[in-house]
């Protein structure tokens, strides 16, 4: 099973480029990074974690995440680099594939894109995307991209997303498509999009009966004939129970994504250090 960290990434504290080198030079899979445009003032929108306000003040801090992944790769070349989670319906998706295209070029094919459908309607609408339409805007972006990476000539003709016959390079190193999780709570209607439009699941910070929701899943992503079986990312934001790791493992839990702390660059990466150490030790 392959342990992977989360940086909240903003504008004081440690650097994504010496996040993701350390984490790189501790074992770990994988570095991701999150994302929002901006947050509105004034919303409706509830935080799901708290049901109302914003549990950190990071999230009116957090850095572009095509940046900060780009200078990740800069300065690594095994580890993975992916998004829990990114908004693709907050971009072009002409633009965005080339930006993904380009960073899955450069790093040697070590991109993992991670999507969620958007907790907060009112940043999504402010670029244009209906809140009740956002699950549609964010498979057309999503469909159109694999266009433009799988196709010498491309085109697309959706509801929200247009392509005229086109060229576009580089194309990914990894083919059919940069893999695609989806961030999003254990429900039969998001797993029902899992199944049709990605990869695998990235679960939520406050998801329970990880168990019954695997077997869910896999249950779902066998009907529908897909072949093999979906990723399963967990991710952890508290202490895990002895022998937790073990347990996931078993039921076909893939990867286990830690958060780091909001401390000093010092204390971040002797924190990395340490608990990629432990969890080496608890893994054999």
């Amino acid at each position: 099973m392959d342990l992977s960290v989360v940086l909240f990434t903003s504008d004081r504290g440690i650097t994504p480029a010496d996040a993701a080198r350390a984490a790189e030079d501790a074992g770990f899979h994988a570095f991701y990074v999150p994302e929002h445009s901006h947050i509105p003032t004034s919303r409706d929108s509830a935080h799901p974690g708290t049901g109302g306000e914003l549990p950190d003040d990071r999230y009116l801090r957090i850095l572009d995440p095509w940046v900060a992944l780009a200078t990740a790769a800069a300065v690594t070349s095994t580890i993975r680099l992916g998004t829990a989670v990114a908004l693709p319906m907050e971009h072009d998706p002409i633009t965005l594939a080339k930006t993904l295209a380009t960073l899955d070029h450069l790093s040697g094919g070590r991109v993992t894109l991670g999507v969620g459908f958007g907790w907060n309607v009112e940043e999504l609408e402010d670029h244009g995307v209906p809140g009740n339409k956002r699950r549609t805007v964010l498979r057309e972006y999503l469909e159109l991209m694999q266009q433009l990476w799988g196709n010498d000539v491309a085109s697309y003709d959706g509801e929200f997303a247009h392509l005229k016959p086109s060229w576009a390079w580089p194309k990914p190193v990894q083919q059919p498509r940069i893999p695609i999780l989806v961030g999003a709570g254990g429900t039969p209607k998001n797993f029902s999009w899992i199944v049709a439009n990605a990869d695998g699941w990235l679960t939520t910070p406050i998801e329970t009966d990880i168990e019954e929701r695997v077997a869910s899943l896999n249950e779902a992503w066998a009907a529908k004939g897909r072949e093999g079986s979906p990723r399963i990312v967990v991710l952890v934001t508290s202490r895990l129970e002895p022998g937790q790791l073990e347990r996931w493992a078993e039921i076909g839990v893939d990867e286990v994504l830690f958060g780091l702390p909001d401390k000093s660059p010092e204390e971040v990466q002797a924190f990395i250090a340490k608990m990629g150490a432990n969890l080496r030790a608890s893994v054999g």
